[in-house]
């Protein structure tokens, strides 16, 4: 009899951690009139299924390209999960899209998870606001078992860790993050530059001369993760050289102290648009294919080039925003470590004591205010240069509009 009750009472306890999870999921993504949600084929999947399933909420849109792109790697990484044993893992995809067919284009052609219908307007909206979605691509993950357990930078941890962020839990996130901070801490310029088949980097030279890894050792270097193809690296590019030549200069003429180096590594399409661009570029380069190109864009994080990552003369990283220092301070910003960088900051406040509280820009049709860091001067993309800034700027307090107190040019 004992042995029956004890059945019993394990059956009651499943049962309810049942009606818990489909409850749970019930409330989120039912309607009075639904009780399913949709697959790429139009097939309608009861909510019932998800019942102890991790769960990622995508909110996104076919219009927006960081969406796009985001999605690509989004279906990677979801491919990857469900191939693992014993997978349980869904997204489900919030749509903003303009209209009914853009929804259908943008889910049925990529997608492989589920979705929300679109004409469900009221259970999208009822899950933007309870959490609090504030910009798109956006990836919220939960837990089947724990309520408290929300995820709401999904999109943040898919960039960083791919797969093996799954399956999203407290703990999971713990060891990655042990792990990422063992391996910066073993970090070298060696084994970041060089692999089993290559030890050296190409020089900037017609005869295809190579520098070996070694030699750059105790030098401050500068990774530029740039190509052909992006628009914004036509516009950095020139300055970068600009500013190299000066930093070099100044240390030939001991106003520096130590050496600085840049190494390109390219993400061109192929080897002609590679060798067009570093033809261009007094520095050093990794080879064009060469996998290690691949494994820093991952190791840094890279979402979006030009982008330039600074590696003291010890081999560790000393800033990931070598770009936006350079455009701030230009060559004064080397060695860019943060003690340089605070001295940078304190006479940028200094400056700004100087310059008018008001100054109408050609470039607008507002007068600007002089704003800070504490009142709203940064970050921000300077909608003169398309660079980004931080610190004092002029800023338009009726729309917005923010450029460089470098960049104000006088009406005529």
């Amino acid at each position: 009899m004992s042995q029956q009750l004890s059945s019993m009472n394990t059956t009651s306890e499943q049962q309810t951690t049942t009606d818990v999870n489909r409850h749970k999921y019930f409330s989120l993504f039912a309607s009075d009139q639904r009780d399913f949600l949709l697959s790429p084929t139009g097939a309608q999947i009861k909510i019932s299924d998800l019942e102890d399933k991790t769960v990622g909420i995508y909110f996104s849109a076919n219009w927006y390209p960081q969406c796009q792109t985001f999605t690509k790697l989004l279906i990677q990484v979801y491919d990857q999960i469900q191939a693992k044993k014993d997978s349980k893992f869904e997204i489900i995809f919030v749509s903003s899209d303009e209209d009914l067919n853009a929804f259908n284009n943008f889910y049925q052609s990529y997608m492989p998870w589920l979705a929300i219908p679109f004409s469900d307007l009221e259970t999208k909206k009822a899950l933007n606001k309870r959490y609090d979605v504030e910009g798109i691509p956006c990836l919220v993950i939960l837990q089947p078992h724990d309520d408290a357990s929300v995820l709401h930078d999904g999109v943040e941890l898919i960039y960083r860790y791919g797969v093996d962020v799954y399956p999203f839990t407290n703990e999971r996130l713990d060891e990655l993050l042990r792990q990422e901070k063992e391996k910066h801490e073993r970090q070298t310029l060696v084994n970041l530059l060089t692999n089993h088949d290559r030890d050296f980097v190409l020089a900037h030279s017609a005869s295809n001369q190579v520098v070996s890894v070694s030699s750059l050792l105790g030098k401050t270097i500068g990774l530029y993760f740039s190509a052909q193809w992006c628009l914004p690296s036509h516009k950095f590019t020139p300055k970068l050289i600009s500013i190299y030549q000066k930093i070099k200069q100044n240390i030939t003429q001991q106003e520096f102290n130590g050496d600085f180096e840049i190494i390109y590594v390219s993400t061109d399409h192929n080897e002609l648009e590679f060798k067009s661009s570093f033809s261009v570029m007094p520095w050093l380069a990794l080879p064009f294919g060469d996998p290690t190109s691949k494994n820093l864009t991952k190791y840094f994080d890279i979402r979006g080039i030009p982008s330039l990552i600074i590696i003291g003369p010890d081999g560790k990283t000393v800033t990931n925003n070598g770009r936006s220092l350079i455009n701030l301070y230009e060559e004064e910003a080397y060695p860019f470590t943060e003690a340089r960088v605070e001295l940078l900051e304190k006479q940028m406040d200094e400056n700004a004591k100087n310059l008018p509280s008001v100054e109408l820009h050609s470039g607008h049709r507002h007068e600007l205010s002089l704003v800070s860091q504490g009142n709203g001067g940064g970050p921000f993309i300077c909608c003169d240069c398309d660079e980004q800034g931080s610190g004092w700027a002029y800023q338009c307090l009726d729309c917005g509009y923010e450029v460089h107190t470098k960049c104000v040019r006088p009406v005529d």
